[in-house]
């Protein structure tokens, strides 16, 4: 799914349930122009930047990672972490990608807790 289709069910789905959830307010709090919101829900342009993208992401209580994700962007945040041990991080994520979400989250949890 793209991101710009996700964005707008996100929005839409908050809109049945609350009208402040409409494009030009939700645009609004966002920062960005209501136009500029609809382009990139139409997937006519592509998605913003990471700044604007944490921001809907708080806005429709969205996690950011998933959005930055769907935009195909890496938080630059994590960009940082890898590009100070670049091959180290690209091995694991390599190691990493074939291991079911279930196991891959008891690792992260276990890391999280310093565990390992």
């Amino acid at each position: 799914m793209s991101f710009g289709v996700y964005a707008r069910q996100l929005r839409e789905h908050r809109r049945r349930a609350n009208s402040r959830y409409s494009i030009r307010q939700t645009a609004l709090r966002v920062g960005v122009e209501p136009a500029y919101l609809s382009k990139i829900e139409r997937g006519d342009t592509p998605p913003p930047s990471e700044e604007t993208i944490r921001r809907l992401a708080a806005e429709l209580g969205e996690d950011a990672d998933l959005l930055l994700g769907l935009a195909g962007r890496i938080a630059n945040d994590v960009r940082e972490i890898v590009t100070r041990r670049p091959v180290l991080f690209a091995e694991l994520i390599r190691c990493l990608s074939d291991i079911p979400d279930d196991r891959l989250m008891s690792l992260v949890l276990k890391v999280r807790n310093d565990e390992c």
